[in-house]
């Protein structure tokens, strides 16, 4: 069995009109909502051996804010092909993964995730800022993930504000 963890990046800001949107950095509360995730996979020990995340500022951010709560440190690929994608560039990603990777877990944005969790479960998921879904996948290989896989989802957490 492989665990795929998904994570839509932490709120990010749009205070800078003239910015592109690749480089949007996260705004306060997505400063603050990024550690709280990975705080959030160390206590429910989904520490992930990889970290596949989108090249988009935010994600990074996300990423690498959520990585270092956790108190662990995994490799973390920041993939231009995550920004902007279909679910065809995850696939191809994950099929490409050693086969002693048992966890991994994807940065990125919607429409794109909520997209890839009802493709991976047939369960439709609103993912809003700094969510993060848990998906148990019946596979030996990440090589042998194709389209007509369908694994569970076993949880999906969402961050409460007090704003």
């Amino acid at each position: 069995m492989k665990s795929l963890l998904v994570l839509r990046h932490a709120k990010s800001s749009w205070k800078e009109t003239d910015q592109v949107d690749h480089d949007r950095p996260l705004n306060k509360r997505g400063k603050h909502d990024a550690p709280r995730i990975g705080k959030l996979l160390r206590q429910e020990r989904l520490i992930p051996e990889l970290v596949l995340s989108s090249s988009a500022r935010r994600a990074r951010d996300t990423a690498e804010a959520a990585i270092e709560a956790s108190g662990y440190t995994p490799e973390i690929r920041h993939l231009p092909s995550f920004y902007q994608c279909d679910l065809g560039a995850f696939y191809d990603t994950l099929r490409l993964l050693p086969g002693d990777l048992d966890r991994v877990m994807i940065v990125g944005h919607n429409p794109e995730l909520e997209q890839l969790v009802y493709a991976l479960t047939a369960e439709t998921v609103v993912l809003p800022t700094a969510a993060l879904v848990h998906i148990s996948l019946p596979l030996q290989a990440w090589s042998d993930l194709d389209t007509n896989t369908r694994g569970a989802l076993v949880k999906t957490w969402l961050l409460e504000h007090a704003d």
